[in-house]
């Protein structure tokens, strides 16, 4: 079948249909588009995997000229290029692993007007000698991806990203489209000043990831917690965030030990191993990758099936970014977080060496609201929806707090019992002595405490060590019990554990989830498709991006293979109805999954 020529095709819809092979645009990406091809700047606010990136790579095939990427990670431009190779779109990258012969080329082919879309980090693109190249070519625009980074009140501000106004002076009347999955009102206002934009076209998406599964589990035994979790996920991809390197390395080694597929990823691998790692997990050779915030961001990787945080992020705006690389393809996803209420003081330590006060009131309000929605026993997607200003009045039914809502008891007894046992150990020690204390461990520090004679030893050992955790929390959270992190996270009682322990009112907690319900999720479950046929059609994905040396789902998506699952079409047309198949994938890619569902049919 003859390829097509993308630059001929001039309509936002025949592109989309013929090119990127999709029926119908999202919404609001027709708006951003139309504004865009009508050169006014644009702001656009879409959660990772709402299709962000089509909305400048559309009117970048229609425009006349260079559109001109400006992207913080090597990642997400290799992938982004990757993709749109795959389906005949001319584009590159220029970045620190591209050697100066590579880029000669590069740049020929933007003199010879042969290029349509450039990816370069923010200290290329403001480089003297790069910045007079682009003026001798035609700029049609400059996208500036993950544009909170402009930002001082972003969340992850960048001085790179900061000078960006500058590409201003040299094309004053070059459009520019701003693009973030996260960003507050202040954020928001403050990257269309910075930028320099001038009456832009604003547009808020939804923030909402319905396919997303929000689950918070209180941190008993968290690496037990993690491997009984993820031996239920039958070897889907996923990623698996740490607070620390040291951790990083410790779990991933604990989970290459356990039977797992798993690497370690953080800032102080050298570049190869990073990119290595990188480079499996996008293929498919690594199924688990255990990181830090290091990773992540430009993760274009579609099918990864869970995220979890092994600690608690320190902002709302990461966390919802973090998550936000599971379920990219639209399918079934889930987000879960161990979260332990003492990790809240240990964190807000990390912000007494900010020198900028400002800067470091922002990152503790930031941090403050993180640490509410941890605790709080309401829908958590109203919560991170409410944050962002999107306010949803019905829950969402997808949440552990939808799926499994918190009962309560009457704890009057046991909160006693735990608040007396405080005292009679003169207020001197930690939570995990006290728990020893209740359940009558006998233990070589307990005896030389000689507090194995207190009345209170061993009261409560017919309850399980992970119970009195939560209750000693929960009295924390109640107001009960302090916990003073200046000397040694060591519990002492407030007023309010007075009338509590003389009996004067009844006392209602949370029963401890001692163990998390985890209600099975088939992640294809939207389609009627067959099992078997799938698991042949992605061997056969894996063996022709292997062949081409790109990742499976530059080939296909998992949704594209399971509507071929469903669908099984045979020939040209019946293949192009496919959600995700242009005419270049079908003329590259269509022969063989056609045969394998030829074949597949004949036989069954």
């Amino acid at each position: 079948m003859e390829s097509l020529n993308p630059n001929s095709i001039k309509d936002p819809h025949t592109v989309l249909q013929d090119v990127f092979g999709y029926s119908t645009f999202r919404d609001g990406q027709l708006d951003i588009i139309n504004a865009c091809l009508n050169r006014q700047d644009t702001l656009v606010l879409l959660p990772t995997g709402g299709g962000k990136s089509l909305c400048y790579q559309v009117p970048a095939v229609i425009l006349e000229g260079l559109t001109v990427v400006v992207s913080p990670l090597i990642s997400l431009m290799q992938d982004q290029v990757a993709q749109l190779k795959a389906i005949g779109v001319e584009a590159d990258f220029i970045n620190n692993a591209v050697d100066w012969e590579q880029q000669q080329k590069i740049y020929n082919a933007i003199s010879d007007g042969q290029l349509k879309l450039l990816y370069v980090a923010p200290e290329k693109v403001l480089q003297r000698d790069f910045l007079n190249r682009l003026q001798n070519s035609v700029v049609s625009m400059f996208a500036i991806d993950e544009a909170h980074c402009v930002s001082h009140w972003g969340h992850d501000f960048r001085p790179h990203y900061y000078r960006l106004n500058e590409l201003r002076h040299y094309f004053p009347t070059t459009p520019m489209m701003a693009l973030t999955a996260t960003a507050d009102l202040a954020t928001r206002n403050d990257i269309t000043s910075q930028l320099g934009m001038q009456s832009p076209f604003i547009y808020t998406g939804s923030f909402d990831r319905p396919n997303i599964r929000y689950t918070i589990e209180e941190k008993f035994k968290p690496l037990s917690q993690l491997i009984r979790y993820l031996k239920e996920q039958q070897g889907q991809s996923g990623i698996i965030y740490c607070s620390s390197r040291k951790r990083v390395d410790d779990i991933s080694e604990k989970l290459v030990d356990a039977g797992f597929n798993a690497a370690a990823y953080h800032a102080g691998m050298d570049n190869d191993q990073r990119a290595f790692v990188q480079n499996s997990f996008a293929r498919d050779d690594i199924t688990i990758v255990v990181a830090t915030v290091a990773f992540g961001m430009g993760i274009n990787k579609s099918n990864v099936r869970f995220v979890v945080h092994y600690d608690i992020p320190k902002s709302i705006e990461a966390y919802y970014q973090e998550t936000g690389r599971a379920g990219r393809d639209g399918l079934a996803a889930e987000a879960i977080m161990y979260f332990d209420p003492a990790d809240i003081g240990r964190v807000r330590r990390f912000f007494e060496d900010i020198p900028d006060e400002q800067r470091k009131k922002v990152e503790e309000q930031r941090f403050s609201a993180m640490s509410s929605f941890a605790e709080a026993q309401t829908c958590r997607r109203q919560i991170l929806l409410n944050y962002f200003s999107e306010y949803k009045r019905e829950a969402c039914g997808n949440c552990d707090i939808c799926l499994n809502p918190p009962k309560q008891f009457d704890a009057t007894t046991v909160a006693q019992q735990a608040l007396s046992c405080v005292y009679r150990a003169e207020q001197r020690f930690g939570l995990g002595y006290i728990v020893d204390l209740l359940r009558g461990a006998n233990t070589v520090r307990i005896r030389e405490q000689n507090h194995h004679t207190l009345s209170t030893y061993g009261i409560g050992k017919s309850h399980s060590n992970e119970f009195w955790l939560s209750i000693l929390r929960q009295l924390i959270h109640h107001g009960l019990l302090s916990q003073d992190i200046t000397q040694g996270a060591t519990l002492r009682l407030t007023e309010a554990a007075r009338p509590v322990l003389r009996g004067e009112y009844s006392l209602q907690l949370a029963e401890p989830r001692l163990v998390a319900r985890h209600v099975y999720q088939d992640k294809l479950a939207n389609f009627n498709y067959d099992k078997k046929l799938f698991a042949k059609l992605r061997a056969l994905r894996k063996e022709l991006a292997d062949a081409d040396d790109v990742p499976p789902y530059v080939v296909f998506s998992d949704k594209t293979l399971a509507e071929m699952a469903q669908q099984m079409p045979t020939n040209d047309s019946e293949f192009l109805k496919v959600s995700g198949v242009g005419f270049t994938k079908l003329s590259k890619y269509g022969a063989p999954f056609m045969q394998l569902i030829r074949n597949y049919l004949e036989r069954n």
